[in-house]
């Protein structure tokens, strides 16, 4: 606890004070330290901010319960730091509006506005009251009793203040308890009366008034959109819509340029987010139909995985069907670091004919590196994985990564591509890999009513063959399965093109064409 030295006109004690502080506990970190002013007290590392503040309050809480009360008469702890409201001994002109210190002593607190500091301090009732901020914690109890000329009271030391007249014939008047007054809050910043929208304030005097309640009914709902744990693209779009028309009006009746381009903004935005969800639901323009949920929902997913099997084309290193499709499978499972995990399950649910020749091909090509021998990683289960590295995939410093997309959205095309090639009625109908592969690719070359190829016009031959590797008499054996299983409908594979429609319920598992 700090004591601070008196002036020398004025012998009372000093108040007594002391600071506890909230500071960052280095660069770079959330780390804080909580320290005192007192020296006996130790310094504190808390992990955040909030737990800092915490422990700060505690801290100083704990030193006024400990601390005996405010002593009556002491010198005021703020007026010893020479604060605004008293005089400094140096400036003389001051000395014509002297400070009058008043009331009875208290324990106040201060702190500042981002609550990184927080003083307790022994000060008379007005310095607290006019400190902005002060909070009184504890009053002094002042003594009443008898007057001076009584005996009891004989001995007792005048509480006269030091340097006032003193007459014989006038005796001391008994102290009264002195009224603490009330501290000045700190000022509050008044709000505008009306509402803001875009970091504009709505005028009280706008005209007409249906925009200006338009306006502020806007700001509101956006604000209460902005509090949605889920998003809802329509109901931005419409709010977004409503917005250009009430800035466009807004900007007529002010002729502001600026409310102008906003409303050029917000149909800007209104467009985007309308896009959006139509994307994500599947829709188009011109669409009456359900919506889709659709099991990858962003067109920048989509465009993912078709980068993906568009990548194993140029980089497959055996060649066939089944081939591809594991190294599709073994590319999604290792695409962000090189490294991933397998079990046994995930190979013979692809329908290959020999997966353990499969995979002794691909380790003695060097294209993948396992820790034990193919039958060990066709036997391993969920419990105890077999971690698989390729070493194509491993990121390296001096070359750029063969994929754009993050650590997060690797699992997801990870569990699409599952999804697809292990859909209920593919493994009912008993589908080799080869045509797996097959619908792997048309779910990410369909428009987003499902028809096949961009615009619906189908895919052409040429490009199917380099994702999917099979010849043109094949090709209608596996399209026949696919329409066996229900996955595919009026389909026709003509010399260029293959078109048709997968089916409804496949929907969900399409990746649209831009």
């Amino acid at each position: 606890m700090t004591q601070a030295t008196a002036n020398e006109l004025d012998e009372r004690v000093v108040g007594r004070r002391w600071t506890v502080r909230l500071d960052a506990a280095g660069r770079g970190s959330a780390a804080v330290r909580v320290s005192c002013s007192r020296p006996t007290c130790v310094e504190q590392r808390l992990p955040s901010a909030t737990v800092g503040r915490a422990a700060a309050v505690a801290h100083l809480k704990a030193h006024l319960r400990a601390a005996a009360g405010p002593r009556d008469g002491v010198y005021c702890a703020c007026r010893a730091e020479s604060c605004r409201t008293h005089i400094r001994s140096d400036d003389r002109q001051a000395r014509t509006q002297p400070w009058r210190c008043g009331g009875a002593v208290v324990w106040a607190v201060i702190t500042d506005r981002e609550r990184r500091w927080w003083q307790a301090m022994e000060c008379c009732s007005r310095c607290a009251a006019a400190t902005p901020g002060a909070q009184v914690v504890t009053t002094a109890q002042t003594a009443s009793g008898p007057v001076p000329d009584t005996p009891d009271a004989a001995d007792r030391p005048s509480t006269t203040p030091v340097g006032a007249p003193r007459f014989s014939d006038r005796s001391v008047p008994a102290v009264r308890p002195r009224e603490v007054p009330a501290p000045r809050s700190a000022p509050v910043r008044r709000r505008h009366p009306y509402g803001r929208i875009a970091q504009r304030t709505v005028p009280q005097d706008l005209r007409p008034v249906a925009l200006r309640d338009e306006l502020a009914e806007l700001g509101q709902l956006f604000r209460a959109y902005q509090q949605r744990t889920e998003p809802d693209l329509a109901l931005l779009a419409d709010l977004h819509e409503r917005k250009a028309r009430a800035f466009a009006t807004w900007a007529d009746v002010t002729c502001d340029t600026g409310l102008r381009l906003d409303a050029r903004r917000a149909e800007q935005a209104a467009a985007t987010a309308r896009l959006r969800h139509q994307q994500r639901t599947g829709g188009g323009a011109d669409s009456d139909g359900p919506a889709v949920a659709r099991l990858l929902t962003a067109a920048t997913q989509w465009n993912h995985a078709r980068s993906v099997l568009a990548y194993v084309a140029d980089h497959s290193p055996l060649p066939g069907p089944e081939a591809r499709l594991l190294v599709v499978m073994l590319t999604l499972r290792t695409a962000h670091t090189g490294t991933g995990n397998l079990v046994g399950q995930d190979l013979t649910s692809l329908g290959l004919t020999d997966p353990e020749g499969l995979v002794e091909q691909l380790t003695g090509c060097g294209w993948l590196s396992i820790p034990g021998t193919a039958g060990d990683l066709l036997a391993s289960r969920p419990e105890n994985p077999t971690p698989v590295t390729v070493p194509s995939l491993v990121p390296h410093e001096d070359g750029p990564a063969p994929f754009t997309f993050g650590r997060k959205m690797r699992p997801k095309l990870s569990g699409w591509a599952q999804r697809v090639v292990s859909d209920k009625k593919l493994r009912k109908a008993r589908t080799t890999a080869g045509t797996r592969l097959l619908a792997l690719t048309l779910a990410t070359q369909t428009s987003a009513s499902g028809r096949l190829g961009p615009g619906g016009t189908g895919v052409a031959l040429d490009s199917l063959a380099a994702l999917c590797p099979v010849g043109p008499g094949e090709l209608q054996r596996l399209v026949d399965q696919l329409t066996a299983a229900d996955w595919i409908t009026e389909a026709a594979v003509t010399d260029t093109h293959l078109t048709g429609r997968l089916t409804e319920h496949i929907l969900p598992l399409t990746c649209p064409l831009p």
